[in-house]
């Protein structure tokens, strides 16, 4: 007799607890606010791998004065978020990554007065793709650079 309660009260909470067929539809699924389309994901794979390639390049030439977070070092590297120098004129920003830059310079009101190093020892494509790593992080969202264009600007 105790085995068939023992049994009963397993279904019991086995139907209770949400393992039963009898859940509404609506219960399974997630909030709509959660659920994003299908037809229109949020990157495409191409994007995907050039913001990969773009990260790859960026941690290994960039990171030490950028940082991680892109916000630089005071007095010294200037950030990369959301200043006219990364969203602003393209040519002058594939520029100032092929040649460095010295001297003073005003991002976002502050004074920076670092070295950038030329970076023309990388390929066309590594400049464009960490150019759009960067225009599309650290609260970017600036269209993105192709090689071609980096192409154009070295002279080549």
């Amino acid at each position: 007799m105790k085995y068939y309660q023992f049994f009963g009260l397993l279904v019991f909470l086995f139907t209770s607890c949400g393992g039963g067929q009898e859940q509404s539809q609506d219960q399974n699924q997630a909030p709509e606010s959660m659920i994003q389309p299908e037809s229109e994901p949020e990157t495409s794979t191409e994007a995907v791998a050039v913001n990969e390639a773009g990260k790859k390049v960026y941690d290994q030439y960039c990171l030490v004065c950028h940082q991680a977070d892109g916000q630089g070092v005071p007095n010294a590297f200037p950030p990369l978020g959301e200043t006219e120098y990364v969203n602003g004129d393209t040519d002058r920003l594939i520029g100032i990554v092929l040649n460095g830059l010295n001297g003073e310079i005003e991002v976002k009101g502050q004074i920076y007065n670092g070295v950038m190093v030329p970076h023309n020892f990388l390929s066309d494509q590594e400049v464009a793709d960490v150019i759009t790593y960067v225009r599309s992080s650290f609260g970017n969202n600036s269209p993105a650079v192709t090689a071609d264009q980096v192409a154009k600007v070295r002279g080549g």
